[in-house]
């Protein structure tokens, strides 16, 4: 199964200093100086350890060798009080690097998800939900890895080290320069890895996302699974996927795994050439046994700090991974956005007109048959308009580019006169309601998905709402009423009382333009004829833009058009459109006798091309 979307072209931005230099800029500088005390810490601890070392010294030639008694307590005493401030030291750092760490996770997911609110319709629909899911929980993850562990390894890791072979270059500079001589040739070899781990740690994030996607479609379609008899398939498919990330994520491993063997190659080789040549030394009465030994211990505690700094480069480029997918989507930039200037909507009465509109749902691709093709209509301020006409025909595509979901291709959009790309977002969306046919309901109360778009209003305001959509008698049978939870997508619910409570929400709105698509099309007849009476009541001095099949529920309206391949082909008024006897009259004839018909009442019939 391949990536959604292609392999990035690696460029100047995608370097690993240009994004590590962004991550430590626009993340952790806020915390440099908590991250400069645990820096402290970690010199205290690195001292603490260089210190140890070198009490190897006395231990082995004062107590040991010469015997001397009164040596022994102080000795003993100050390898306890060294260990001790160590320990405090290394429980301060490891707590401030935590702080540290977790808000930079809590500072990026809230960075991107107010960003991610600011995206249009289309950005969605072109990322898989799985894969932006993917980067809150493991690309997040990851960058804190590589932040937390890139400080403390250039802090704890470098200084230990730096400490410990101050000791070594202080009992013996030459055997420390020839002990050191070595590691040197592990960086070509440690740096091809980091490379690597960053290739595949790219794939794996990739497909983490995709896996991401694909579980969350199998449980919320689980009924369609099941009904179809797919759960074979849909096994297959996620084994699949699974196998891929095995691979992925064993092959990170191995890379991850690789820095070890050189490293204990090189560190056996040291210690190798340090015991020959330093044993030479000492039989030769050069240096002190218990000097020797000193430098041995700061040579084999050095060896754990040496060996976390050759891994540090895999783990950090893991992160910049992570990084690199982080700041791509946050540097995207939202299509539908304010211009510069924008005023808010000046509203007079809400009239919308469409003039000599074209709209791409790809407006870069002049091929792609466009969804609307030179569309003119007008919603007159306090009228109600219907829009009836097949599917595909661009109907729902009107209603998207009023609120501004897209932006017209070719021609404009007004209200009241005003273009809409020249008002705010903010005033435009707040001026109109919307009920779709796709009822979103989220996984809360029924009071608090009634006043969504109403967060300050009363119990009594959502309740008289929820009346006039006919809701209010189902909702106060649920066990808490209008406290139940109405679980994820409102699937506690039926379809008919998940769409009252869209249509409570829009009437709670109080909008003075109402776009209501199929807002009444998972209702039964008797709450049907309940909501429309009350939709019929909210409509009254509104502008409303209905679209139905059903022409039942538009024959009342004050103008109808009837829109086909993006083109409005008829207008006029139910009479009207009858007498003509074009497409709307064949519609309505089709409709009127499938109702007559023996258990077909309140069926639609779509108009055909």
């Amino acid at each position: 199964m391949s990536a959604e979307t292609p392999k990035p072209v690696r460029n100047a931005k995608h370097s690993s200093r240009a994004l590590f230099g962004r991550l430590l800029r626009e993340a952790v500088k806020p915390y440099a100086g908590r991250i400069g005390l645990a820096v402290v810490c970690m010199a205290v601890a690195a001292g603490a350890q260089g210190l140890t070392a070198w009490l190897m010294e006395p231990v082995v030639d004062k107590v040991f060798t010469a015997k001397d008694q009164s040596m022994l307590w102080p000795v003993a005493v100050a390898v306890l009080l060294t260990f001790t401030v160590k320990g405090l030291a290394d429980y301060a750092q490891s707590g401030l690097m935590s702080h540290v760490g977790l808000r930079v996770i809590a500072d990026l997911q809230n960075r991107l998800y107010g960003h991610l609110t600011t995206m249009d319709v289309a950005f969605f629909q072109q990322h898989k939900t799985g894969s932006l899911v993917s980067r809150f929980l493991v690309d997040v993850n990851m960058l804190r890895a590589a932040v937390s562990n890139a400080i403390t390894g250039f802090g704890k890791d470098a200084l230990t080290a730096v400490a410990l072979i101050a000791v070594m270059f202080y009992q013996d500079w030459l055997l420390a320069a020839v002990a050191f001589f070595v590691f040197p040739i592990a960086i070509y070899p440690i740096a091809r890895l980091g490379r690597r781990m960053r290739k595949v740690s790219v794939n794996t994030q990739e497909h983490m996302g995709l896996f991401n996607t694909i579980l969350e479609q199998s449980f919320a379609g689980i009924r369609m699974v099941k009904a179809y008899r797919m759960e074979r398939r849909e096994r297959e498919r996620v084994a699949g996927l699974t196998e891929d990330v095995y691979r992925l994520t064993q092959k990170a491993a191995l890379t991850r795994a690789a820095s070890s063997p050189i490293m204990e190659t090189l560190g056996g080789l040291a210690v190798t050439v340090v015991i020959v040549y330093g044993g030479y030394r000492v039989i030769e009465g050069v240096t002190t046994t218990g000097a020797f030994f000193s430098f041995i211990t700061a040579l084999m505690m050095a060896y754990q700090p040496l060996k976390s700094l050759a891994r540090l480069n895999t783990t950090v480029q893991e992160g910049l991974a992570a990084a690199q997918r982080l700041f791509d989507v946050l540097d995207t930039r939202p299509s539908i956005a304010d211009r510069p200037g924008a005023a808010p909507l000046a509203l007079a009465g809400g009239g919308v007109r469409m003039e000599r509109v074209t709209f791409r749902y790809d407006a870069a691709d002049t091929d792609d048959r466009p969804a609307l093709r030179d569309l003119t209509l007008e919603v007159p301020a306090g009228k109600t308009v219907a829009l009836v006409g097949p599917s595909g025909a661009g109907k729902s595509t009107v209603m998207n580019l009023i609120p501004r979901f897209y932006d017209v291709t070719d021609g404009r959009v007004t209200v009241d006169g005003m273009d809409v790309r020249d008002v705010t977002l903010e005033s435009l969306r707040n001026a109109v309601a919307l009920v779709s046919q796709e009822v979103v309901l989220f996984d809360d109360t029924v009071a608090n998905n009634i006043g969504y778009g109403r967060p300050d209003a009363d119990r009594a305001e959502i309740e008289a709402a929820a009346r006039h959509a006919a809701a209010h008698e189902f909702i106060e049978r649920l066990p808490q009423g209008y406290d139940t939870l109405v679980g994820e997508r409102g699937l506690k619910l039926s379809g008919g009382q998940r769409q009252r409570l869209a249509i409570a929400r829009a009437m709670l709105k109080n909008a003075p333009i109402l776009l209501l698509d199929e807002a009444t099309s998972a209702l039964d007849t008797e709450s049907e004829r309940q909501v429309q009476a009350a939709l019929e009541e909210l409509m009254k001095g509104r502008t409303t833009l209905v679209i139905a099949h059903r022409l039942s529920t538009v024959v009342s309206a004050d103008l109808i058009h009837v829109v086909d391949h993006g083109r409005v082909i008829e207008s006029g008024t139910h009479e009207d459109l009858l007498r003509r006897d074009g497409a709307y009259a064949r519609l309505y004839q089709l409709q009127f006798a499938a109702e007559q018909a023996p258990g077909t009442a309140d069926q639609g019939i779509a108009l055909s091309p």
